[in-house]
């Protein structure tokens, strides 16, 4: 457990914040931890729903300047644990560094998305305290193999789940440790069996948006008309929007690829309100000369003022400041994904909608409705961003254009 005196020097020292506030950060933080009734493991350990249930709890009773203050020590204090040291190891030069700390470095030296860093730090602190708990020093293939077994007997963890976990080790193993391990997947993990995706009907969808707020319905309704990723959607910059060809672009998407689809005609006008509600965002911290947005790492090097253009803003931005997790920068962030995907799942439960159906339901229901329309399956390819036909292809077995017109013979 992390004390709280260590907490104040990083507050002081590496934050900067002033003395006299220091001691309401940690009324704050101590607050947190007795509300949120289970320990703070790790950053992983505590989920975004829990801190915003809490800042919704303060709210009721205090200041919007006290509210906000409480957020910033928590998410500070979240932020320290996760640089907390693990075990060490000496790089190429002879130096020891944090094998956490090494990864981490590693990871965004390949460019990797923070949704990966974060991804894959949770997975190895993991096996880093499997390890410490059994006296394991220099972990071998088979106590991997015990790990990730461990994921699926004691945690009950899916194929899926398993799969991440090894990938992650793999990283930590080749890129940190500088080891080859002879494991494969195949040799560990079970093959997890083909899933047919979840697929919403145009009414549904219509239901589920009936009972959301103006802004979560035009979100919702962009990500099935255009099949975006809900975290593409959310990334999206004002630059990103082109009215005169009505298309949207997608930068640097799942495995770090652009591409360009469609604007629906329906709701240009609505997109049009958006930027203007994002631009008061913008005008009001450029008036409080607050940080500007985070920027790709390329042109933080290339454009520095670039963070503080309209054109680099948010298309969706958050209605309140948040900390940077990679700089520690206070700034203005998108809205974020968690919130949104829970507020699609109690939409979907005040509709009535009996199907196991998520955010990225959309995305299902986007391309089987247009092989439903009769496009073909290489231009739904195109819009998806899929590197691999095969992978666009298990949407031709939920398709009813796909059934051939098969009668059942008790119709008959």
């Amino acid at each position: 457990m992390v004390e709280m005196s260590d907490f104040e020097k990083f507050l002081l020292e590496v934050r900067k914040v002033p003395l006299k506030r220091v001691k309401f950060y940690g009324f704050w933080v101590d607050y947190f931890k007795r509300w949120l009734n289970h320990d703070i493991l790790d950053y992983g350990s505590v989920e975004q729903k829990e801190i915003d249930g809490f800042i919704s709890k303060i709210a009721d009773k205090h200041e919007d300047w006290k509210v906000l203050q409480a957020k910033e020590a928590v998410q500070l204090y979240l932020y320290f644990i996760s640089q907390s040291k693990h075990s060490a190891v000496v790089i190429d030069n002879g130096t020891k560094v944090d094998t956490v700390d090494e990864m981490v470095r590693i990871i965004r030296l390949k460019h990797l998305s923070y949704a990966t860093e974060k991804s894959y730090v949770g997975w190895v602190k993991r096996f880093i305290k499997y390890c410490d708990e059994r006296g394991v020093i220099n972990p071998t293939d088979e106590i991997i193999e015990q790990y990730l077994t461990s994921l699926a007997v004691e945690d009950n963890v899916s194929k899926t789940t398993q799969n991440l976990a090894f990938n992650a080790v793999l990283f930590y193993f080749r890129h940190v440790l500088k080891r080859q391990i002879t494991l494969t997947q195949k040799s560990i993990i079970a093959r997890p069996g083909r899933k047919l995706p979840v697929v919403l009907s145009r009414s549904e969808i219509e239901k589920i948006v009936s009972v959301m707020q103006p802004l979560d319905q035009l979100i919702v309704r962009l990500l099935y008309g255009t099949g975006m990723r809900i975290s593409e959607c959310m990334e999206l910059r004002v630059k990103d929007l082109d009215f005169e060809s009505n298309t949207i672009t997608v930068r640097g998407g799942k495995g770090d690829k652009d591409r360009v689809t469609l604007m629906p005609a329906t709701l240009i006008e609505e997109l049009k309100k958006q930027l203007i509600d994002a631009r008061k965002a913008y005008d009001l911290d450029r008036k409080e000369k607050k940080p500007g947005v985070a920027l790709p790492d390329a042109l933080i090097r290339k454009s520095s003022n670039a963070a503080i253009e309209w054109t680099w803003f948010w298309v969706f931005p958050a209605k309140s400041l948040s900390i940077d997790p990679r700089s520690t920068t206070i700034r203005r962030h998108h809205i974020f994904v968690n919130s949104i995907q829970r507020r699609f799942k109690e939409a979907l439960r005040k509709a009535q909608i009996g199907k196991a159906a998520s955010i990225h339901t959309l995305r299902h229901s986007f391309a089987t409705h247009l092989l439903n329309s009769g496009y073909d399956i290489r231009t739904v390819q195109e819009l998806l961003g899929h590197s691999h036909l095969s992978t666009t292809m298990i949407y031709t077995h939920v398709s009813e254009r796909n059934k051939l017109g098969v009668v059942s013979p008790l119709d008959k």
